[in-house]
């Protein structure tokens, strides 16, 4: 799983890649021209992290190829690490519709992915760090970027359903939400049909 990297770390995979390819080792040596001892661990540390180079050998690295980098930069991240996190939550609104209607209704596509999430207020900080360790961009109340994204909607206490293996707002909530709006009609009847 590939994710953003710094313009540091992107000049370094390019001269990497640039040089070797996908195919052809390299080494951290190849740096020590160009950048600081520390500077050149951290520089390793974060495109192997972030999934731009792989190491194959002790002392030997290999660049992923920039299609695969850039193609995984915009894959939906969120559905495999929620299941990881340590606190309460609750996808919420247009998410809990995409959910609850099993994927009838999809708001998402690869230039914009919103996830509406609801957790405890007092869990906030928790929740931002959760998301940009995993490095999605998030926000709290609103906000948007290219791709996907989380939007952090604090209450004071998370009431959640399970469905799919997901914490979501209950049938009846999402229901009530999806009633509001005539775009979500067909989602709207179909759990009306299947749940009720």
């Amino acid at each position: 799983m590939t994710s953003e990297i710094p313009a540091y770390g992107l000049r370094a995979y390019a001269l990497f890649f640039t040089r070797h390819g996908t195919k052809e080792p390299f080494q951290q040596d190849e740096l020590e021209w160009f950048v600081r001892p520390s500077m050149k661990k951290k520089i390793f540390s974060v495109l192997l992290r972030a999934g731009w180079i792989k190491k194959i050998s002790r002392n030997a690295y290999a660049c992923i190829s920039p299609e695969d980098n850039v193609k995984q930069l915009l894959e939906f991240k969120v559905p495999g690490i929620i299941r990881l996190a340590k606190k309460d939550y609750a996808f919420t609104g247009l998410s809990a519709i995409e959910i609850w209607s099993d994927y009838s209704y999809v708001q998402r596509s690869t230039e914009k992915s919103p996830y509406f999430i609801k957790v405890n207020k007092k869990d906030l900080k928790y929740w931002k760090n959760f998301f940009n360790a995993n490095n999605i961009p998030n926000y709290v109340k609103s906000g948007a970027t290219i791709g996907e994204y989380v939007i952090l909607i604090p209450v004071q206490k998370v009431k959640a359903s399970t469905k799919e293996q997901f914490k979501v707002d209950s049938l009846k909530e999402t229901l009530k939400e999806a009633q509001k709006n005539e775009m979500f009609n067909y989602a709207y009847n179909y759990m009306r049909k299947k749940y009720q």
